[in-house]
Protein backbone atom coordinates (compact mmCIF):
# COMPACT_ATOMS: atom_id res chain seq x y z
CA UNK A 1 0.00 0.00 0.00
CA UNK A 2 2.88 2.34 0.79
CA UNK A 3 4.32 1.78 -2.68
CA UNK A 4 1.02 2.86 -4.25
CA UNK A 5 0.89 6.02 -2.13
CA UNK A 6 4.45 6.85 -3.12
CA UNK A 7 4.37 5.92 -6.81
CA UNK A 8 0.95 7.33 -7.62
CA UNK A 9 2.19 10.76 -6.65
CA UNK A 10 3.24 10.85 -10.32
CA UNK A 11 -0.40 11.64 -11.15
CA UNK A 12 -0.44 14.59 -8.76
CA UNK A 13 1.38 17.89 -8.68
CA UNK A 14 3.65 19.22 -11.42
CA UNK A 15 3.96 15.87 -13.18
CA UNK A 16 0.19 15.21 -13.39
CA UNK A 17 -0.29 16.64 -16.89
CA UNK A 18 2.37 14.42 -18.43
CA UNK A 19 1.21 11.41 -16.42
CA UNK A 20 -2.43 11.68 -17.53
CA UNK A 21 -1.59 12.37 -21.19
CA UNK A 22 0.65 9.31 -21.40
CA UNK A 23 -1.85 7.16 -19.50
CA UNK A 24 -4.74 8.15 -21.79
CA UNK A 25 -2.58 7.50 -24.87
CA UNK A 26 -1.68 4.08 -23.47
CA UNK A 27 -5.35 3.24 -22.81
CA UNK A 28 -6.45 4.45 -26.26
CA UNK A 29 -3.87 2.24 -27.93
CA UNK A 30 -4.98 -0.75 -25.82
CA UNK A 31 -8.61 -0.27 -26.89
CA UNK A 32 -7.57 0.12 -30.52
CA UNK A 33 -5.44 -3.03 -30.31
CA UNK A 34 -8.34 -4.98 -28.79
CA UNK A 35 -10.68 -3.79 -31.55
CA UNK A 36 -8.26 -4.92 -34.23
CA UNK A 37 -7.95 -8.38 -32.64
CA UNK A 38 -11.73 -8.77 -32.71
CA UNK A 39 -11.69 -7.63 -36.34
CA UNK A 40 -9.10 -10.33 -37.15
CA UNK A 41 -11.41 -13.06 -35.79
CA UNK A 42 -14.26 -11.65 -37.90
CA UNK A 43 -11.93 -11.78 -40.90
CA UNK A 44 -11.21 -15.43 -40.06
CA UNK A 45 -14.95 -16.27 -40.34
CA UNK A 46 -15.28 -14.24 -43.55
CA UNK A 47 -12.28 -15.96 -45.16
CA UNK A 48 -13.10 -19.55 -44.21
CA UNK A 49 -16.76 -19.16 -45.19
CA UNK A 50 -15.59 -17.92 -48.59
CA UNK A 51 -13.16 -20.83 -48.79
CA UNK A 52 -15.92 -23.30 -47.96
CA UNK A 53 -18.19 -21.74 -50.60
CA UNK A 54 -15.27 -21.53 -53.08
CA UNK A 55 -16.18 -17.88 -53.73
CA UNK A 56 -13.17 -16.32 -55.47
CA UNK A 57 -14.37 -12.72 -55.07
CA UNK A 58 -14.76 -13.16 -51.32
CA UNK A 59 -11.26 -14.63 -51.09
CA UNK A 60 -9.82 -11.74 -53.08
CA UNK A 61 -11.53 -9.21 -50.84
CA UNK A 62 -10.24 -11.16 -47.83
CA UNK A 63 -6.66 -10.68 -48.97
CA UNK A 64 -7.16 -6.90 -49.30
CA UNK A 65 -8.82 -6.70 -45.89
CA UNK A 66 -5.97 -8.73 -44.37
CA UNK A 67 -3.42 -6.26 -45.74
CA UNK A 68 -5.42 -3.33 -44.30
CA UNK A 69 -5.70 -5.07 -40.91
CA UNK A 70 -1.96 -5.79 -40.94
CA UNK A 71 -1.06 -2.15 -41.62
CA UNK A 72 -3.50 -0.88 -38.97
CA UNK A 73 -2.23 -3.43 -36.44
CA UNK A 74 1.40 -2.46 -37.11
CA UNK A 75 0.63 1.25 -36.64
CA UNK A 76 -1.33 0.68 -33.43
CA UNK A 77 1.37 -1.68 -32.09
CA UNK A 78 4.06 0.96 -32.73
CA UNK A 79 2.00 3.67 -31.02
CA UNK A 80 1.24 1.33 -28.13
CA UNK A 81 4.94 0.58 -27.65
CA UNK A 82 5.76 4.32 -27.71
CA UNK A 83 3.07 5.17 -25.15
CA UNK A 84 3.97 2.14 -23.02
CA UNK A 85 7.73 2.82 -22.84
CA UNK A 86 7.43 6.60 -22.54
CA UNK A 87 5.04 6.14 -19.60
CA UNK A 88 7.56 3.80 -17.98
CA UNK A 89 10.43 6.24 -18.57
CA UNK A 90 8.63 9.37 -17.34
CA UNK A 91 7.23 7.55 -14.30
CA UNK A 92 10.60 6.05 -13.41
CA UNK A 93 12.25 9.48 -13.84
CA UNK A 94 9.77 10.99 -11.41
CA UNK A 95 10.16 8.16 -8.87
CA UNK A 96 13.97 8.27 -9.08
CA UNK A 97 14.01 12.02 -8.59
CA UNK A 98 11.65 11.69 -5.61
CA UNK A 99 13.68 8.96 -3.92
CA UNK A 100 17.05 10.66 -4.53
CA UNK A 101 15.68 13.96 -3.21
CA UNK A 102 14.56 12.23 -0.01
CA UNK A 103 17.76 10.17 0.27
CA UNK A 104 20.12 13.12 -0.13
CA UNK A 105 17.91 15.61 1.73
CA UNK A 106 18.23 16.32 5.45
CA UNK A 107 21.39 14.16 5.55
CA UNK A 108 19.25 10.99 5.42
CA UNK A 109 21.86 9.21 3.27
CA UNK A 110 24.25 9.48 6.21
CA UNK A 111 21.70 8.64 8.88
CA UNK A 112 20.70 5.46 7.03
CA UNK A 113 24.31 4.25 7.25
CA UNK A 114 24.13 4.74 11.02
CA UNK A 115 20.79 3.01 11.46
CA UNK A 116 21.87 0.05 9.29
CA UNK A 117 18.24 -1.00 8.96
CA UNK A 118 18.11 -0.62 5.19
CA UNK A 119 20.53 -2.51 2.98
CA UNK A 120 21.72 -1.18 -0.37
CA UNK A 121 19.62 2.01 -0.70
CA UNK A 122 21.37 2.78 -3.99
CA UNK A 123 20.24 -0.57 -5.45
CA UNK A 124 16.70 0.04 -4.21
CA UNK A 125 16.62 3.41 -5.97
CA UNK A 126 18.26 2.26 -9.21
CA UNK A 127 17.36 -1.39 -9.79
CA UNK A 128 14.25 -1.91 -7.65
CA UNK A 129 12.87 1.46 -8.73
CA UNK A 130 13.27 0.46 -12.37
CA UNK A 131 11.70 -2.98 -11.94
CA UNK A 132 8.81 -1.75 -9.82
CA UNK A 133 7.79 0.85 -12.43
CA UNK A 134 8.47 -1.10 -15.62
CA UNK A 135 6.71 -4.25 -14.43
CA UNK A 136 3.83 -2.28 -12.92
CA UNK A 137 3.06 -0.74 -16.32
CA UNK A 138 3.40 -4.17 -17.94
CA UNK A 139 1.15 -5.81 -15.36
CA UNK A 140 -1.45 -3.03 -15.40
CA UNK A 141 -1.58 -3.16 -19.20
CA UNK A 142 -1.80 -6.96 -19.12
CA UNK A 143 -4.66 -6.98 -16.61
CA UNK A 144 -6.61 -4.34 -18.53
CA UNK A 145 -6.00 -6.23 -21.77
CA UNK A 146 -7.22 -9.40 -20.05
CA UNK A 147 -10.56 -7.84 -19.14
CA UNK A 148 -11.03 -6.20 -22.55
CA UNK A 149 -10.19 -9.33 -24.52
CA UNK A 150 -12.15 -11.63 -22.23
CA UNK A 151 -15.28 -9.49 -22.42
CA UNK A 152 -15.05 -9.00 -26.20
CA UNK A 153 -14.34 -12.58 -27.16
CA UNK A 154 -16.80 -14.06 -24.67
CA UNK A 155 -19.49 -12.16 -26.59
CA UNK A 156 -18.13 -13.72 -29.79
CA UNK A 157 -18.14 -17.20 -28.22
CA UNK A 158 -21.68 -16.73 -26.91
CA UNK A 159 -22.90 -15.56 -30.31
CA UNK A 160 -21.05 -18.05 -32.52
CA UNK A 161 -21.22 -21.09 -30.26
CA UNK A 162 -24.85 -20.72 -29.28
CA UNK A 163 -26.22 -23.50 -27.08
CA UNK A 164 -25.56 -27.22 -26.88
CA UNK A 165 -28.13 -29.89 -26.08
CA UNK A 166 -26.84 -32.91 -24.17
CA UNK A 167 -29.19 -35.67 -22.96
CA UNK A 168 -32.21 -33.46 -23.35
CA UNK A 169 -30.62 -30.56 -21.43
CA UNK A 170 -29.78 -27.33 -23.24
CA UNK A 171 -26.64 -25.48 -22.13
CA UNK A 172 -26.69 -21.83 -23.34
CA UNK A 173 -23.31 -20.27 -24.14
CA UNK A 174 -21.60 -23.59 -23.55
CA UNK A 175 -18.31 -22.39 -25.07
CA UNK A 176 -18.17 -19.51 -22.57
CA UNK A 177 -18.77 -21.90 -19.68
CA UNK A 178 -16.17 -24.30 -21.07
CA UNK A 179 -13.46 -21.66 -21.45
CA UNK A 180 -14.09 -20.30 -17.93
CA UNK A 181 -13.94 -23.78 -16.36
CA UNK A 182 -10.86 -24.81 -18.34
CA UNK A 183 -9.01 -21.58 -17.65
CA UNK A 184 -9.98 -21.63 -13.99
CA UNK A 185 -8.59 -25.13 -13.62
CA UNK A 186 -5.26 -24.33 -15.30
CA UNK A 187 -4.94 -20.96 -13.52
CA UNK A 188 -5.56 -22.60 -10.15
CA UNK A 189 -2.81 -25.10 -10.88
CA UNK A 190 -0.39 -22.33 -11.93
CA UNK A 191 -1.12 -20.19 -8.87
CA UNK A 192 -0.79 -23.20 -6.57
CA UNK A 193 2.63 -24.00 -8.01
CA UNK A 194 3.72 -20.37 -8.21
CA UNK A 195 2.51 -19.12 -4.84
CA UNK A 196 5.85 -19.69 -3.06
CA UNK A 197 7.61 -17.91 -5.94
CA UNK A 198 6.94 -14.43 -4.48
CA UNK A 199 8.99 -14.99 -1.34
CA UNK A 200 11.65 -16.88 -3.32
CA UNK A 201 12.12 -13.97 -5.74
CA UNK A 202 12.23 -11.45 -2.87
CA UNK A 203 14.88 -13.58 -1.17
CA UNK A 204 16.87 -13.72 -4.41
CA UNK A 205 16.64 -9.93 -4.90
CA UNK A 206 18.12 -9.38 -1.44
CA UNK A 207 20.90 -11.83 -2.33
CA UNK A 208 21.66 -9.90 -5.52
CA UNK A 209 22.04 -6.73 -3.45
CA UNK A 210 24.38 -8.44 -0.98
CA UNK A 211 26.53 -9.79 -3.82
CA UNK A 212 26.79 -6.36 -5.49
CA UNK A 213 27.76 -4.84 -2.14
CA UNK A 214 30.52 -7.44 -1.68
CA UNK A 215 31.97 -6.61 -5.10
CA UNK A 216 31.71 -2.85 -4.50
CA UNK A 217 33.37 -3.20 -1.11
CA UNK A 218 36.30 -5.04 -2.68
CA UNK A 219 36.71 -2.38 -5.36
CA UNK A 220 36.60 0.47 -2.84
CA UNK A 221 39.26 -1.17 -0.67
CA UNK A 222 41.35 -2.58 -3.52
CA UNK A 223 44.64 -0.97 -2.44
CA UNK A 224 44.42 -2.10 1.17
CA UNK A 225 43.47 -5.64 0.16
CA UNK A 226 46.33 -5.81 -2.32
CA UNK A 227 48.89 -4.47 0.17
CA UNK A 228 48.03 -6.96 2.91
CA UNK A 229 47.65 -9.86 0.43
CA UNK A 230 43.99 -10.49 1.09
CA UNK A 231 43.22 -11.55 -2.49
CA UNK A 232 42.41 -15.16 -1.68
CA UNK A 233 40.32 -14.27 1.34
CA UNK A 234 38.33 -11.71 -0.65
CA UNK A 235 37.79 -14.19 -3.46
CA UNK A 236 36.57 -16.80 -0.99
CA UNK A 237 34.30 -14.27 0.73
CA UNK A 238 32.90 -12.99 -2.57
CA UNK A 239 32.26 -16.49 -3.90
CA UNK A 240 30.63 -17.42 -0.61
CA UNK A 241 28.27 -14.50 -1.14
CA UNK A 242 27.62 -15.66 -4.70
CA UNK A 243 27.13 -19.23 -3.48
CA UNK A 244 24.34 -18.02 -1.20
CA UNK A 245 22.83 -16.16 -4.15
CA UNK A 246 23.06 -19.31 -6.29
CA UNK A 247 21.17 -21.30 -3.65
CA UNK A 248 18.38 -18.73 -3.75
CA UNK A 249 18.38 -18.88 -7.54
CA UNK A 250 17.97 -22.67 -7.39
CA UNK A 251 14.81 -22.23 -5.33
CA UNK A 252 13.43 -19.85 -7.95
CA UNK A 253 14.43 -22.24 -10.74
CA UNK A 254 12.63 -25.11 -9.04
CA UNK A 255 9.43 -23.11 -8.67
CA UNK A 256 9.53 -21.90 -12.26
CA UNK A 257 10.24 -25.40 -13.59
CA UNK A 258 7.01 -26.70 -12.07
CA UNK A 259 5.08 -23.85 -13.66
CA UNK A 260 6.69 -24.38 -17.08
CA UNK A 261 5.74 -28.07 -16.92
CA UNK A 262 2.07 -27.17 -16.53
CA UNK A 263 2.05 -24.26 -18.98
CA UNK A 264 3.80 -26.25 -21.74
CA UNK A 265 1.20 -29.02 -21.58
CA UNK A 266 -1.56 -26.43 -21.53
CA UNK A 267 -0.21 -24.75 -24.67
CA UNK A 268 -0.69 -28.00 -26.60
CA UNK A 269 -4.11 -28.93 -25.24
CA UNK A 270 -5.73 -25.48 -25.20
CA UNK A 271 -6.13 -25.11 -29.03
CA UNK A 272 -7.61 -28.61 -29.27
CA UNK A 273 -10.37 -28.05 -26.69
CA UNK A 274 -12.55 -25.63 -28.75
CA UNK A 275 -12.18 -27.79 -31.90
CA UNK A 276 -13.37 -30.87 -29.99
CA UNK A 277 -16.28 -28.96 -28.47
CA UNK A 278 -17.39 -27.47 -31.82
CA UNK A 279 -16.89 -30.57 -34.00
CA UNK A 280 -20.38 -32.08 -33.30
CA UNK A 281 -22.10 -28.85 -34.35
CA UNK A 282 -19.90 -28.55 -37.45
CA UNK A 283 -20.63 -32.13 -38.51
CA UNK A 284 -24.36 -31.61 -37.97
CA UNK A 285 -24.25 -28.48 -40.15
CA UNK A 286 -25.13 -26.07 -37.33
CA UNK A 287 -21.73 -24.41 -37.75
CA UNK A 288 -19.92 -23.35 -40.89
CA UNK A 289 -16.18 -23.73 -41.29
CA UNK A 290 -15.87 -19.98 -40.71
CA UNK A 291 -17.88 -20.26 -37.47
CA UNK A 292 -15.66 -23.12 -36.33
CA UNK A 293 -12.44 -21.21 -36.96
CA UNK A 294 -13.80 -18.01 -35.40
CA UNK A 295 -14.94 -19.90 -32.31
CA UNK A 296 -11.54 -21.62 -32.00
CA UNK A 297 -9.71 -18.26 -32.34
CA UNK A 298 -12.01 -16.57 -29.80
CA UNK A 299 -11.66 -19.49 -27.38
CA UNK A 300 -7.88 -19.22 -27.64
CA UNK A 301 -7.96 -15.46 -27.03
CA UNK A 302 -10.15 -15.81 -23.93
CA UNK A 303 -8.09 -18.71 -22.60
CA UNK A 304 -4.84 -16.77 -23.10
CA UNK A 305 -6.29 -13.64 -21.53
CA UNK A 306 -7.66 -15.42 -18.47
CA UNK A 307 -4.40 -17.32 -18.00
CA UNK A 308 -2.35 -14.10 -18.17
CA UNK A 309 -1.94 -13.70 -14.42
CA UNK A 310 -0.85 -17.30 -13.97
CA UNK A 311 1.51 -17.14 -16.95
CA UNK A 312 3.12 -13.99 -15.53
CA UNK A 313 3.55 -15.28 -11.99
CA UNK A 314 7.32 -14.69 -12.09
CA UNK A 315 6.91 -11.08 -13.21
CA UNK A 316 4.29 -10.57 -10.50
CA UNK A 317 6.65 -12.00 -7.91
CA UNK A 318 9.56 -9.92 -9.19
CA UNK A 319 7.45 -6.75 -9.14
CA UNK A 320 6.13 -7.50 -5.66
CA UNK A 321 9.64 -7.97 -4.29
CA UNK A 322 10.99 -4.77 -5.87
CA UNK A 323 7.95 -2.70 -4.90
CA UNK A 324 8.32 -3.92 -1.31
CA UNK A 325 11.99 -2.91 -1.22
CA UNK A 326 11.20 0.57 -2.59
CA UNK A 327 8.40 0.92 -0.05
CA UNK A 328 10.73 -0.12 2.79
CA UNK A 329 13.20 2.60 1.76
CA UNK A 330 10.45 5.21 1.66
CA UNK A 331 9.23 4.00 5.06
CA UNK A 332 12.76 4.35 6.46
CA UNK A 333 12.81 7.98 5.30
CA UNK A 334 9.49 8.58 7.05
CA UNK A 335 10.75 6.92 10.23
CA UNK A 336 13.77 9.23 10.28
CA UNK A 337 11.51 12.25 9.88
CA UNK A 338 9.02 10.99 12.48
CA UNK A 339 11.81 10.24 14.93
CA UNK A 340 13.13 13.78 14.49
CA UNK A 341 9.63 15.22 15.04
CA UNK A 342 8.95 12.98 18.02
CA UNK A 343 12.19 13.96 19.74
CA UNK A 344 11.19 17.60 19.63
CA UNK A 345 13.43 19.33 22.16
CA UNK A 346 15.57 16.22 22.44
CA UNK A 347 16.90 16.81 18.94
CA UNK A 348 20.24 18.58 18.76
CA UNK A 349 19.29 22.05 17.58
CA UNK A 350 21.52 23.83 15.09
CA UNK A 351 20.98 27.57 15.17
CA UNK A 352 22.65 30.90 14.51
CA UNK A 353 24.95 32.32 17.14
CA UNK A 354 23.75 35.51 18.87
CA UNK A 355 27.23 37.04 19.02
CA UNK A 356 29.17 35.61 16.06
CA UNK A 357 31.07 33.11 18.22
CA UNK A 358 30.69 29.33 18.20
CA UNK A 359 28.79 27.94 21.22
CA UNK A 360 27.89 24.49 22.54
CA UNK A 361 25.11 24.82 25.10
CA UNK A 362 23.73 22.00 27.25
CA UNK A 363 24.77 19.50 24.59
CA UNK A 364 24.08 15.82 25.08
CA UNK A 365 24.79 13.22 22.41
CA UNK A 366 23.28 9.76 22.40
CA UNK A 367 23.40 6.71 20.20
CA UNK A 368 20.40 5.88 18.02
CA UNK A 369 19.31 3.41 20.69
CA UNK A 370 19.26 6.22 23.28
CA UNK A 371 22.44 5.24 25.16
CA UNK A 372 24.28 8.40 26.20
CA UNK A 373 27.69 9.22 24.68
CA UNK A 374 28.18 12.82 25.83
CA UNK A 375 26.62 14.24 28.97
CA UNK A 376 25.32 17.79 29.19
CA UNK A 377 28.27 20.01 28.27
CA UNK A 378 29.07 23.60 27.35
CA UNK A 379 31.88 25.21 25.39
CA UNK A 380 32.49 28.42 23.46
CA UNK A 381 34.96 29.16 20.70
CA UNK A 382 35.81 32.59 19.36
CA UNK A 383 36.55 33.34 15.74
CA UNK A 384 40.05 32.15 14.88
CA UNK A 385 40.32 29.67 17.76
CA UNK A 386 42.31 26.55 16.89
CA UNK A 387 40.92 23.79 19.11
CA UNK A 388 42.43 20.33 19.55
CA UNK A 389 39.85 17.71 20.62
CA UNK A 390 41.19 14.77 22.58
CA UNK A 391 39.77 11.82 24.45
CA UNK A 392 40.11 8.11 24.93
CA UNK A 393 38.86 5.75 22.22
CA UNK A 394 35.07 5.50 22.20
CA UNK A 395 34.53 8.71 24.12
CA UNK A 396 32.62 10.25 21.20
CA UNK A 397 35.13 12.65 19.61
CA UNK A 398 34.15 11.87 16.03
CA UNK A 399 30.48 11.87 16.95
CA UNK A 400 30.88 15.31 18.53
CA UNK A 401 32.25 16.87 15.36
CA UNK A 402 29.57 15.11 13.30
CA UNK A 403 26.95 16.67 15.54
CA UNK A 404 28.59 20.07 15.05
CA UNK A 405 28.53 19.50 11.28
CA UNK A 406 24.81 18.67 11.45
CA UNK A 407 25.21 14.99 10.60
CA UNK A 408 24.25 13.56 14.00
CA UNK A 409 20.80 14.66 15.27
CA UNK A 410 20.45 12.20 18.16
CA UNK A 411 20.68 13.98 21.49
CA UNK A 412 19.65 17.37 22.85
CA UNK A 413 20.97 20.85 23.44
CA UNK A 414 22.05 23.64 21.13
CA UNK A 415 24.92 24.13 18.74
CA UNK A 416 25.15 27.79 17.79
CA UNK A 417 27.22 28.57 14.72
CA UNK A 418 28.00 32.00 13.27
CA UNK A 419 25.28 33.15 10.91
CA UNK A 420 25.95 32.15 7.26
CA UNK A 421 29.27 30.62 8.25
CA UNK A 422 30.87 28.39 5.64
CA UNK A 423 32.09 25.01 6.87
CA UNK A 424 34.63 22.48 5.63
CA UNK A 425 35.04 18.92 6.86
CA UNK A 426 38.35 17.07 6.46
CA UNK A 427 37.92 13.34 7.19
CA UNK A 428 40.71 10.81 7.37
CA UNK A 429 40.14 9.83 3.71
CA UNK A 430 38.86 12.82 1.71
CA UNK A 431 36.16 12.40 -0.92
CA UNK A 432 37.19 12.87 -4.56
CA UNK A 433 34.34 13.50 -7.03
CA UNK A 434 34.41 12.23 -10.60
CA UNK A 435 35.89 14.57 -13.19
CA UNK A 436 39.07 16.56 -13.55
CA UNK A 437 41.55 17.21 -10.77
CA UNK A 438 40.68 20.91 -11.02
CA UNK A 439 37.05 20.03 -10.26
CA UNK A 440 38.11 17.86 -7.34
CA UNK A 441 40.15 20.65 -5.75
CA UNK A 442 37.43 23.28 -6.27
CA UNK A 443 34.87 20.99 -4.59
CA UNK A 444 32.17 21.72 -3.64
CA UNK A 445 31.86 24.18 -6.51
CA UNK A 446 30.96 27.78 -5.67
CA UNK A 447 28.88 30.13 -7.84
CA UNK A 448 32.13 31.58 -9.18
CA UNK A 449 34.83 29.05 -10.15
CA UNK A 450 38.22 29.50 -8.52
CA UNK A 451 40.87 31.21 -10.61
CA UNK A 452 43.32 28.89 -12.34
CA UNK A 453 46.30 30.67 -10.78
CA UNK A 454 44.87 30.23 -7.27
CA UNK A 455 44.46 26.48 -7.73
CA UNK A 456 48.00 26.12 -9.04
CA UNK A 457 49.32 28.18 -6.10
CA UNK A 458 47.65 26.08 -3.41
CA UNK A 459 48.88 22.88 -5.06
CA UNK A 460 52.43 24.27 -4.88
CA UNK A 461 51.88 25.30 -1.27
CA UNK A 462 50.83 21.81 -0.16
CA UNK A 463 53.64 20.09 -2.05
CA UNK A 464 51.63 18.81 -5.02
CA UNK A 465 53.28 20.88 -7.74
CA UNK A 466 53.80 17.69 -9.77
CA UNK A 467 50.05 17.52 -10.26
CA UNK A 468 49.70 21.00 -11.80
CA UNK A 469 50.18 19.72 -15.40
CA UNK A 470 47.37 17.20 -14.79
CA UNK A 471 44.80 19.65 -13.48
CA UNK A 472 42.51 19.21 -16.48
CA UNK A 473 42.84 15.44 -16.75
CA UNK A 474 39.91 13.20 -15.89
CA UNK A 475 40.82 10.17 -13.85
CA UNK A 476 39.77 8.11 -10.86
CA UNK A 477 41.69 10.38 -8.51
CA UNK A 478 40.55 8.58 -5.36
CA UNK A 479 42.61 5.56 -6.46
CA UNK A 480 45.33 7.32 -8.48
CA UNK A 481 46.50 9.47 -5.55
CA UNK A 482 48.07 8.05 -2.42
CA UNK A 483 46.53 8.53 1.02
CA UNK A 484 48.97 11.32 1.82
CA UNK A 485 48.30 13.08 -1.50
CA UNK A 486 44.56 12.88 -0.90
CA UNK A 487 44.96 14.50 2.52
CA UNK A 488 47.08 17.28 1.01
CA UNK A 489 44.36 17.84 -1.62
CA UNK A 490 41.94 18.35 1.27
CA UNK A 491 44.23 21.01 2.74
CA UNK A 492 44.50 22.63 -0.69
CA UNK A 493 40.69 22.90 -0.74
CA UNK A 494 40.45 24.78 2.54
CA UNK A 495 43.35 27.06 1.61
CA UNK A 496 41.51 27.84 -1.62
CA UNK A 497 38.05 28.39 -0.12
CA UNK A 498 38.98 29.80 3.32
CA UNK A 499 35.92 28.47 5.21
CA UNK A 500 34.77 30.08 8.44
CA UNK A 501 34.71 26.77 10.32
CA UNK A 502 37.05 23.85 9.69
CA UNK A 503 36.37 20.42 11.19
CA UNK A 504 39.20 17.90 10.94
CA UNK A 505 39.03 14.23 11.92
CA UNK A 506 42.46 12.58 11.85
CA UNK A 507 43.09 14.63 8.69
CA UNK A 508 46.91 14.23 8.91
CA UNK A 509 47.07 10.52 9.72
CA UNK A 510 48.65 9.59 6.35
CA UNK A 511 51.28 12.38 6.42
CA UNK A 512 54.82 12.22 7.69
CA UNK A 513 55.73 14.55 10.54
CA UNK A 514 57.41 17.15 8.33
CA UNK A 515 54.47 17.33 5.92
CA UNK A 516 52.02 17.37 8.82
CA UNK A 517 53.86 20.32 10.32
CA UNK A 518 53.82 22.16 6.99
CA UNK A 519 50.06 21.62 6.54
CA UNK A 520 49.26 22.82 10.06
CA UNK A 521 51.51 25.87 9.67
CA UNK A 522 49.63 26.77 6.48
CA UNK A 523 46.33 26.54 8.36
CA UNK A 524 47.62 28.73 11.18
CA UNK A 525 49.15 31.35 8.88
CA UNK A 526 46.66 31.48 6.00
CA UNK A 527 43.41 30.83 7.86
CA UNK A 528 43.77 33.08 10.89
CA UNK A 529 40.07 33.95 11.04
CA UNK A 530 38.85 30.38 10.58
CA UNK A 531 37.74 28.44 13.63
CA UNK A 532 39.35 24.99 13.70
CA UNK A 533 38.02 21.93 15.58
CA UNK A 534 40.59 19.18 15.19
CA UNK A 535 40.20 15.59 16.41
CA UNK A 536 43.63 13.92 16.42
CA UNK A 537 45.77 11.43 18.34
CA UNK A 538 49.19 12.01 16.81
CA UNK A 539 51.77 13.74 19.01
CA UNK A 540 53.21 17.11 18.11
CA UNK A 541 49.94 18.75 17.12
CA UNK A 542 49.35 20.68 20.34
CA UNK A 543 51.61 23.56 19.30
CA UNK A 544 49.37 24.40 16.34
CA UNK A 545 46.32 24.99 18.53
CA UNK A 546 45.63 27.63 21.14
CA UNK A 547 43.07 25.53 23.03
CA UNK A 548 42.64 21.89 23.97
CA UNK A 549 39.42 20.23 25.08
CA UNK A 550 39.18 16.67 26.31
CA UNK A 551 36.21 14.33 26.36
CA UNK A 552 36.43 12.60 29.74
CA UNK A 553 34.30 9.67 30.88
CA UNK A 554 32.76 9.89 34.33
CA UNK A 555 32.26 6.59 36.16
CA UNK A 556 32.18 4.67 32.85
CA UNK A 557 29.18 6.73 31.81
CA UNK A 558 28.83 9.42 29.13
CA UNK A 559 31.80 11.70 28.57
CA UNK A 560 31.86 15.44 29.31
CA UNK A 561 33.76 18.28 27.68
CA UNK A 562 36.63 19.52 29.83
CA UNK A 563 39.01 22.40 29.07
CA UNK A 564 42.69 21.42 29.26
CA UNK A 565 44.42 24.73 28.94
CA UNK A 566 44.85 27.60 26.55
CA UNK A 567 48.28 27.94 25.01
CA UNK A 568 49.43 31.54 25.18
CA UNK A 569 53.01 31.76 24.01
CA UNK A 570 54.53 29.38 21.50
CA UNK A 571 57.59 29.93 19.37
CA UNK A 572 57.77 29.94 15.61
CA UNK A 573 55.04 30.82 13.18
CA UNK A 574 52.22 30.18 15.61
CA UNK A 575 53.70 32.79 17.96
CA UNK A 576 53.72 35.32 15.13
CA UNK A 577 50.09 34.43 14.49
CA UNK A 578 49.30 35.09 18.17
CA UNK A 579 51.19 38.38 18.06
CA UNK A 580 49.01 39.52 15.16
CA UNK A 581 45.92 39.07 17.34
CA UNK A 582 44.85 35.56 16.58
CA UNK A 583 45.08 34.58 20.23
CA UNK A 584 43.22 37.50 21.81
CA UNK A 585 40.09 35.44 22.29
CA UNK A 586 42.06 32.84 24.19
CA UNK A 587 43.83 35.31 26.44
Amino acid sequence: MRFYRLAFGFWRGASSRTAWLLSLAFLACLFASMGLQVAVTRWSKYFFDGLQAKDISVLQWSVGIAVGLAIATAIVAALLKQAHMRLQLRWRTWLTDTLIARWLGERRFYQLTILRGIDNPEARIAEDGRISIELFVDIAGGILNTFLLSASFMIVLWTVGGSLTVGGYTIPGYLVIAVVLYTGLTSFGMLLLGRPLVSAVAHKAAGEGDFRYALTRTRENAETIALIGGDDDERASTMESFGELAKRWLVVIGRQTRMVFLSSGNNVIAPVVPLVLCTPKFLSGEMSLGDLMQAAAAFGQVQTALNWLADNAYNLANWSASARRVAELDEAFDELDQAADARGRETIVLEDSPDGAFHIRDLTISQVSGVGMLAESDASFQQGDKVLVKGESGSGKSTLIRAIAGLWPWGSGHIQRPNNATMAFLPQRPYMPLGTLRTAIDYPAADTPAAAGDIEQVLNDVGLSHLVPRLDEEDSWATVLSGGELQRVAFARILLKKPDIIIMDEATSALDEITQARMMELVVERLEKSTLLHVAHRPGLEKYHNRTIVLERQNKGPAVIAERGRIRGIGGRFARWLDRGGGKSAA
